[in-house]
């Protein structure tokens, strides 16, 4: 019974592949139970940061990756300890066998740990975007949203690198002097993709709008949806969405019409000519009363001009900073009172009546 076991089959002993399995089993076995339990001791050393941290998110968000990370990480030692089989050693393109399985499992693995990463941010990021939502402030939230796509960008290179390094076996100081030159060539090639990044970052700090204000930049007039890290994407009027270049955010004259303190809105009346002095001043003191309502916060009315088609009746007149579908409707009721006031001190506008005159020669 012994000797079955003892037995040497591709050079390692049975005993040892019986082994190398039986690890792996038990690992795949009871991942779930294990990564559980890793995962809550995290937890309890991230509450000493983070006292109200929501242990049931992290577990959920860690589970899956850290579970995978272990059995790669405990398979990829229980094989070690077997000897690799002569007869496996075989050349393809200048390299073995065993140099092409080293590369593939490091590269899984390396792959599992930058996802566990991934997770991690995401985990941060969750937390903070609860803080974040309890202050007034927004911009507290794009904030959190830019700096976890940047680090992201930032763990997947490294992990580009660490495949470099760790798993074909470059020489990471020359490969990083050699994509400086390459930088420095890629930066003035993609010139204007570093002015977007780089007026990104001045959107953040300088603050000129945040998610959710309503702007208006380059004749485009929406309300801003996402701040990345090239773009910024607007949702317009007529609802579509559209994506302006960061440099052109802080490079063009930009309206944030959310930040205005008052609406303004136009009133311009040209009367007939036919009216006389008591109507038109029944006219101005009427308009001067519908447009004294509590929700105008200041106005004025006056007779604007004298032409020879027309008295010009000007009326400007400012309410809160309103939705504009409330301001809409403001208007028109405004207006109606308006045209109601001209028919009842009968007053018509000019060019109202025509006369046509027929001469014959």
């Amino acid at each position: 019974m012994f000797k079955f076991f003892d037995q040497v089959v591709l050079d390692n002993p049975i005993r040892s592949y019986l082994l190398v399995v039986a690890v792996i089993l038990f690992i795949i076995l009871l991942k779930r139970l294990i990564s559980r339990h890793v995962a809550s001791l995290l937890s309890h050393g991230a509450r000493r940061i983070w006292k109200n941290m929501d242990v049931k998110a992290f577990t959920s968000l860690m589970m899956q990756p850290l579970g995978l990370f272990l059995v790669i990480f405990i398979s990829i030692v229980a094989f070690h300890k077997l000897t690799f089989p002569s007869v496996l050693e075989v050349e393809v393109y200048g390299y073995t066998t065993k140099d092409i399985l080293h590369f593939i499992a490091t590269t899984v693995l390396i792959i599992s740990f930058i996802w566990l990463l991934l997770r991690l941010i995401d985990f941060i990021a969750m937390i903070l975007e609860k803080k974040a939502d309890s202050t007034v402030d927004l911009s507290d939230n794009q904030l959190i949203v830019f700096f976890k796509d940047f680090f992201k960008v930032l763990i997947v290179i490294n992990g580009i690198l660490m495949v470099l390094h760790f798993a074909v076996g470059f020489d990471i100081k020359n490969l990083l002097t050699g994509l400086s030159i390459v930088g420095a060539a890629l930066a003035l090639s993609l010139r204007e993709s570093l002015e977007n990044l780089i007026a990104s970052f001045i959107i953040f700090f300088d603050k000129p709008f945040i998610t959710g204000d309503q702007i208006k930049v380059q004749n485009v007039t929406g309300v801003v949806e996402k701040i990345g890290l090239r773009s910024t994407r607007l949702r317009t009027d007529q609802k579509t969405y559209v994506t302006v270049p960061n440099k052109q955010m802080v490079d063009t004259i930009l309206d944030n019409l959310s930040l205005r303190s008052q609406r303004r809105a136009d009133l311009k009346l040209e009367i007939g000519l036919d009216a006389n002095t008591q109507q038109m001043e029944d006219l101005v003191n009427g308009i001067r009363k519908i447009v004294g309502r509590k929700e105008i916060e200041n106005s004025s009315v006056y007779l604007n001009d004298i032409t020879g088609q027309a008295f010009i009746v000007q009326t400007e007149y400012y309410t809160a900073p309103i939705t504009i579908k409330e301001f809409n409707t403001l208007r028109q009721e405004i207006n109606l009172q308006v045209l109601k006031l001209m028919e009842e001190l009968k007053i018509e506008i000019a060019g109202a009546k025509t006369d046509i005159r027929v001469q014959r020669e």
